[in-house]
């Protein structure tokens, strides 16, 4: 019996399906969007202000060229160019799929350009276009390597159907969480800051140990959050290496954006004593809480979450966080920072519906067998 038709044959290299992925066209045009909203919000056109929309192509470079304004400009095109390739496959790979990612990347950034000579606060430059140029460029440069096994998007299905089968709400949460923290919160996972709808609490002169509190708001939320999401993992799945990662890249994307929005030196003032032991008590008490049943995570859950909400509209700010803010420069970062917001207030509100429309469908979908 020669060595091939023995009982051990040499293993087969999995060939990966070339498909195409759907979802990246989907999140490569919603992404496209995003970056007409953030670029030309509020909207406010002059048409009639006498300059052509193709005047900044023959505008004489700033003076002045902000270095923040270059790097941000290059970082948010890169996304776009990465998903542009992974959305031309299989039809079009390698160089061809980079090309078409680079002009399409300079038809939006041009269109966008042109468009903001007619917004009073907005002035087009050629810098800009180029470091979006940029942007894209790097962006496809990073996807053109990948095998068909990502570009198709059969790795990340087959990854995903591990960890949360077909709970698609539990897996946009989980994606969501991270960008759900950038905007300036009172304290670090205090989300749904609602204050300016439900009324805040008068205390008076009432004064509370701000780390105390921020350490109970840091404890409830993470503690509750990673309860609910874990009702959406599969019961196989490393449930708390999973959240564990979350919430580590939701440290690295905070410390990440509160640089750019407040500066490099105070890029971890977030990170406070009440925050640390906050998510080392909550990450010990996940770790034990998440072998219980699914009825008493999800009713202990929405209790934490019940109290993170209490804490963080009705207990008074810490008042150091209110002068921050009123050195905020917004300008840097203002319509992405407003886009931010609204993905703050909306992640508490969509998980809570989430988790009780997948409990009511389990429990009422089970019919006899």
């Amino acid at each position: 019996m020669s060595a091939e038709s023995g009982q051990n044959p040499r293993p087969r290299k999995l060939a990966w399906p070339l498909q195409a992925m759907p979802l990246a066209r989907a999140i490569a045009l919603i992404y496209g969007f995003l970056i007409i909203y953030t670029s030309l919000n509020p909207f406010d056109f002059n048409f009639q202000n006498g300059v052509r929309g193709l005047a900044w192509l023959s505008a004489p470079l700033p003076r002045f060229i902000p270095l923040f304004d270059v790097v941000a400009n290059v970082l948010a095109y890169i996304p776009l160019g990465f998903l542009l390739v992974c959305a031309v496959f299989p039809r079009w790979r390698r160089f061809l799929a980079l090309f078409i990612a680079l002009m399409s990347c300079a038809l939006l950034a041009g269109v966008v350009e042109s468009m903001q000579t007619w917004l009073p606060t907005r002035i087009p430059s050629q810098t800009d276009w180029w470091a979006n140029m940029l942007g894209g460029f790097i962006g496809a440069l990073l996807a053109v390597p990948l095998g068909p096994q990502w570009l198709s998007g059969s790795a990340i299905r087959r990854q995903s159907d591990v960890w949360f089968g077909l709970n698609w709400g539990a897996a946009t949460l989980f994606i969501l969480f991270p960008w759900a923290q950038i905007y300036p919160q009172s304290a670090w996972l205090g989300m749904g800051a609602w204050r300016q709808w439900v009324g805040g609490g008068d205390w008076g002169t009432f004064v509370m140990n701000q780390t105390l509190r921020e350490g109970l708001i840091t404890t409830s939320c993470w503690l509750g959050v990673g309860l609910i999401l874990s009702l959406g993992m599969r019961a196989k799945a490393p449930q708390w290496r999973l959240l564990m990662g979350l919430l580590g890249a939701s440290v690295l994307i905070k410390s990440l954006f509160t640089g750019l929005q407040f500066g490099d030196e105070i890029s971890l003032a977030w990170l406070t004593t009440g925050a640390v032991w906050g998510m080392l008590i909550a990450s010990a008490l996940l770790w034990w809480a998440i072998q219980w049943s699914s009825s008493t995570r999800l009713w202990l859950g929405l209790a934490c979450l019940t109290a993170m909400l209490l804490l963080v509209n009705l207990f008074p700010d810490n008042p150091y966080f209110a002068l921050t803010l009123k050195a905020w420069f917004q300008g840097r970062l203002l319509h992405f920072n407003d886009l931010m917001k609204w993905v703050s207030f909306i992640w508490l509100p969509f998980a809570i519906f989430w988790v009780l429309q997948n409990q009511f469908k389990t429990r009422f979908s089970k019919g006899p067998i």
